[in-house]
């Protein structure tokens, strides 16, 4: 009756990596695509495979609901992955070849002519060589400790007849693609290969025998005990400090390696040999986020989109415009230009008394972050709620966090146990003899850089029961309290369970009695065991279901009697499908909402999410629309099969829609006539 949620998540990112093949795209941008597997799948090992270890090193055996217990599951997970390394070696070769017809030549050791070495020569002993430390290992010199995802290079010496191992970390202070002169335009090589070709000079006197790349991924999950804030915080840094030295839970190595070097490497790891993957040609192939292509090669990079602005974004007073009726946003399609600019002008503006907001992950130069800090230092009430725990940005939020202090802001960490992890902004003004409170709500982060990448939604409000309720959650987060009671938000962890229950519900018990009913819901992930049943007790009853789930998907659908009336759908194209809609028919008066959670045990229960309903018709209808588009795409979009497999929708025809690039392309008038295009 349920998928196993971490096989579930690899055919996403299996997903993923086929858009790599995309014929359309510009060849960088297949080239992005493959890198992003490969990223992807450095965070699954250190965290979800990593946990999956953690199980097994206790002695944790019980099966999880899709019936797989830790030992079995770590076994499957490595056949998968094998199988997807395989089909990236493959890939990634028709990439190289795809480059090369573009004019664009990543020299490898093998293309090195006589000129080209003697040129690579003196790049190497005037640049990196003062940068390399080799590292000898014997009986006087143990294995070093090698970081969570840095490029080595492993030797094999030949030291008073003896075999030895060195090794040399490929430095991250030097680019790792390198242009140079060579037989045609466009030529660059790699920081690592040209220190494989120079190896000997770190090792005077001795024989190379062989060489080969490798990299390993250690667990990186954070498991502190939460106390006071203060001590949270320096918990925190300390625990990031130390997870670069966690347990090694995978080794990449250079494909078809020396078998002496491989196995010292996985007994120097601990590993078992199923935990290595041989790699083709790049090693770590995020090194392509990095690179920036010379004005001649921008052509096989696709442009940036640049974000629509809307009417209403000319004008001077935001307020105003709020004042005017709610305001719908969606993102990267509109800009979110829109919601830096509220948090600006809210801290310039005399008449605003207090800013609270949460913050989850926000961009390294945060102009929303400055403006927070401006608005402290005029004297404004600013609290900011800044989640610590946010997996890979606790460093960069600790540091926000020290510096918003040192402006006056009150920063708070949250709920004890709990991540907070929703988006809302309360703006707190005067306006004549009364107080008005202005909302922002959104399914996405506060990320002026994301937001530009991530489908995400957003609506301003300064309707009186979103702004008693915004101020109602703010006193829960910064004081004590065990419960909460809203109008309007629902509040996670304490009632957003039993209101999707309730509207699931609520849907089946209008089929019962032979009404239409209808649940339509987009997410990142589905993985829930109680909703997974309240849908499949829905589909028996009747209820018509169609769900849009980016990553892991844990429902079966299609199977007679339980779920033929559920439809699953995975759009992965050009941006990261990260919104959260969720509509239910509603016996004829259908309600729309949006949230930050997912439908996952930890959503609902380990953190504190907001789920809002969209009350403006207009914007309703506008949201029902760009589900329909979603539902319709035939070029991006995966049907998930009873098996578990992905099938590929695909049109030729005139109907053929690509729903990131109809929404790409829509001009806005007004909500009414955007809604007739849509």
């Amino acid at each position: 009756m349920y998928f196993n949620r971490e096989l579930s998540w690899l055919k996403f990112n299996e997903r993923v990596l086929l858009e790599a093949n995309d014929l359309t795209l510009p060849i960088l941008e297949r080239i992005k695509f493959n890198a992003i597997f490969s990223s992807n799948l450095d965070e699954f090992f250190m965290v979800r495979v990593a946990s999956i270890k953690d199980q097994m090193n206790i002695g944790y055996t019980k099966s999880d609901p899709s019936g797989m217990a830790p030992g079995p599951l770590f076994t499957s997970i490595n056949q998968k992955v094998s199988e997807l390394v395989e089909l990236q070696n493959k890939i990634s070769d028709e990439l190289m070849q795809g480059l090369k017809d573009n004019q664009f030549n990543l020299l490898r050791r093998n293309d090195y002519t006589k000129s080209i070495r003697e040129s690579l020569k003196q790049l190497f002993n005037t640049t990196i060589f003062p940068v390399l430390t080799p590292m000898a290992v014997d009986f006087s010199r143990p294995f070093p400790l090698i970081s969570n995802k840095r490029l080595y290079i492993a030797v094999k010496l030949l030291v008073h007849n003896i075999e030895r191992l060195a090794l040399v970390e490929v430095p991250s202070v030097l680019p790792r693609i390198m242009s140079i002169d060579g037989p045609s335009d466009h030529c660059y090589v790699l920081l690592e290969d040209i220190i494989e070709e120079f190896i000997a000079d770190l090792f005077i006197g001795n024989t190379i025998l062989t060489t080969c790349q490798f990299r390993i991924t250690r667990n990186g999950d954070l498991n502190v005990i939460q106390e006071d804030s203060d001590i949270l915080l320096n918990v925190i840094e300390e625990a990031i400090k130390l997870r670069k030295w966690g347990e090694a839970i995978r080794l990449e190595i250079s494909f078809r390696p020396d078998e002496w070097l491989k196995n010292t490497l996985i007994s120097a790891f601990h590993m078992e040999a199923s935990q290595v993957y041989e790699i083709k040609g790049l090693m770590d192939k995020t090194v392509w986020f990095k690179f920036k292509p010379p004005k001649a090669l921008q052509h096989l990079v696709k442009e940036p989109h640049v974000p629509r602005k809307l009417p209403f974004m000319s004008k001077k007073n935001i307020f105003k415009t709020i004042r005017e009726g709610d305001v719908f946003l969606q993102h990267p399609y509109e800009s979110f230009d829109f919601v830096v600019d509220f948090i600006k002008q809210a801290s310039k503006d005399p008449q605003v008394l207090a800013i609270k907001q949460t913050l989850y992950r926000v961009s390294g130069d945060s102009e929303i972050v400055k403006a927070l800090a401006d608005a402290a230092e005029k004297g404004k009430q600013v609290t900011v709620l800044l989640e610590l725990m946010a997996r890979f940005d606790e460093q960069n939020n600790i540091n926000w966090a020290k510096k918003l202090e040192q402006k006056g802001v009150h920063v708070i960490y949250g709920l004890y146990g709990l991540k907070t992890h929703s988006k809302i902004t309360l703006v707190v003004r005067k306006e004549k003899q009364r107080i008005r409170r202005y909302v922002h709500l959104g399914t996405g982060n506060y990320n002026d850089q994301t937001a530009k990448l991530y489908t995400d939604m957003g609506l301003f409000t300064c309707k009186e029961s979103f702004g008693a309720d915004a101020s109602i959650f703010f006193n829960l987060v910064s004081g004590f309290s065990n419960d909460i009671f809203t109008h309007s938000i629902i509040v996670a962890p304490y009632h957003l369970r039993k209101q999707f229950y309730m509207l699931i519900d609520r849907e089946t018990a209008y089929a019962k009695k032979g009404k239409p009913a209808k649940i339509i819901a987009k997410m990142n992930s589905l993985v829930d065991k109680e909703i997974v049943d309240r849908l499949y007790e829905a589909s028996k009853a009747g209820v018509k279901i169609k769900l849009i789930v980016r990553g892991i998907c844990v429902l079966v659908p299609g199977v007679e009697g339980l779920s033929e009336n559920i439809e699953v759908v995975s759009i992965v194209g050009e941006f990261l499908e990260h919104s959260r809609i969720f509509y239910f028919y509603n016996d004829h008066h259908s309600e729309v909402y949006l949230s930050s959670a997912d439908w996952m045990t930890r959503n609902l229960d380990r953190r504190v999410e907001l789920l809002f309903p969209i009350e403006d018709k207009i914007i309703a209808k506008r949201i029902e629309k760009i589900l329909d588009l979603y539902l319709k795409d035939n070029q991006k979009a995966w049907i998930l099969l009873p098996d578990g497999n992905y099938e590929k929708k695909t049109s030729k025809s005139k109907d053929a829609l690509k729903v990131h690039d109809f929404l790409k392309t829509l001009q806005y008038n007004d909500n009414e006539e955007f809604i007739k295009k849509l």
